[in-house]
């Protein structure tokens, strides 16, 4: 991988398959893997929050981590998701990760006690000074309750390992910032892949990647090449199935999953309580966005 694109051009926050006793399947986790290699990553996020991270245990973690490791062989980078709302936990995540291998670090706000910039900064720094491994911050206020300050980045940016962000905040003008900071920024939002790519992103972190990773190469490499009228054709071909994983209330590793299902990939679209897997009818409407996007 090279400096400005450090994890990669097209990731897929992986999910983590479960088997009908709510165990990790580590044979379907790495037969999703090998698919999303197979079609166009080179790249995977293990344990993120479409890998139910919030549901698995340290244990758990290191399982998954190290049988992807495995499948994905040097095909890949593979960046653990180590992110929670406690530090000690996210230190021990990250120690474990790098004894495991991994090549990158995804390092979440903390989530729900909302520590304010002093405590998100003070985060940050003790779990990446925790190990070598680069680290890519995330940024999704959506789900964590709040955003990192610019003076946050600004003092990351500096920092021996901190490398990158995720960026699924939505703010384009903010992120031209971040990228003249010196952060390879990923998009993580699907549908504004485009655009981030357009505004000079790195990459991508998809979802709907599980299924789209033909398309998601085919745009990002036509950006490369600097033809934007073939990358906006791949986005427009995606399009149908972006809104069908990411356009309901119930999305991520449950829409993930039944894609995956749909498609043969996987057997079943089983998650953790509390998430509930798609009933009958959102699975008809997800099968209606796949078709439409010529993946079914």
């Amino acid at each position: 991988m090279t400096s400005t694109a450090p994890f990669g051009t097209v990731l897929t926050a992986l999910v983590t398959v479960f088997g009908p006793d709510g165990s990790v399947d580590l044979e379907q986790t790495q037969k999703v893997a090998r698919h999303l290699i197979e079609h166009g990553h080179d790249g995977l996020v293990v344990s993120g929050t479409t890998g139910e991270s919030a549901t698995t245990t340290v244990a758990e973690d290191a399982e998954t981590l190290a049988a992807v490791k495995d499948a994905v062989g040097g095909r890949a980078t593979v960046v653990a998701g180590i992110g929670t709302n406690d530090t000690r936990t996210s230190i021990e995540l990250a120690q474990q990760a790098a004894k495991v291998g991994a090549d990158g670090l995804l390092l979440v706000t903390p989530y729900y006690n909302k520590p304010g910039q002093r405590g998100i900064a003070q985060h940050f720094r003790q779990v990446a000074a925790a190990t070598d491994v680069p680290v890519m911050l995330y940024d999704v206020p959506g789900r964590t309750g709040s955003a990192i300050g610019y003076d946050v980045y600004r003092e990351a940016i500096g920092w021996d390992t901190v490398v990158a962000v995720k960026e699924a905040v939505g703010d384009l003008a903010r992120g031209t910032k971040l990228l003249d900071l010196g952060y390879a920024l990923y998009s993580g939002d699907d549908a504004l892949n485009l655009a981030w790519l357009a505004h000079g992103a790195a990459g991508v972190v998809s979802v709907a990647g599980h299924v789209a990773g033909d398309y998601l190469r085919a745009m990002v490499d036509a950006m490369a090449a600097g033809d934007v009228a073939a990358a906006r054709q791949s986005y427009a071909r995606m399009l149908p199935a972006i809104d069908a994983i990411m356009g309901v209330p119930n999305y991520g590793a449950t829409t993930a999953k039944a894609a995956l299902e749909l498609t043969g990939v996987i057997d079943n679209r089983s998650v953790r309580s509390p998430l509930v897997a798609l009933d009958e009818d959102e699975v008809e409407a997800l099968r209606a966005g796949l078709v439409a996007a010529g993946l079914l």
